[in-house]
């Protein structure tokens, strides 16, 4: 049996966790950043973690 294919649109927005969590991250970040205030911007940079509703779908996207 040929090997799966992970799906390449959510293979470059998520990555697996050494724990097996799939982490992302996070919106809001792109423009209008003028009204947003430094401490939003701030915490916006970190990556945030996929919720357990939406990790089975996901890792059946990115199998590797």
């Amino acid at each position: 049996m040929p090997k799966m294919k992970s799906h390449r649109g959510a293979a470059k927005r998520f990555k697996k966790t050494g724990s097996g969590k799939i982490k992302r991250a996070k919106a809001y970040a792109s423009h209008l950043l003028t009204s947003k205030s430094p401490k939003r911007k701030r915490k916006l940079r970190k990556a945030g973690l996929v919720s357990d509703v939406e990790q089975k779908n996901i890792s059946k996207l990115i199998p590797y």
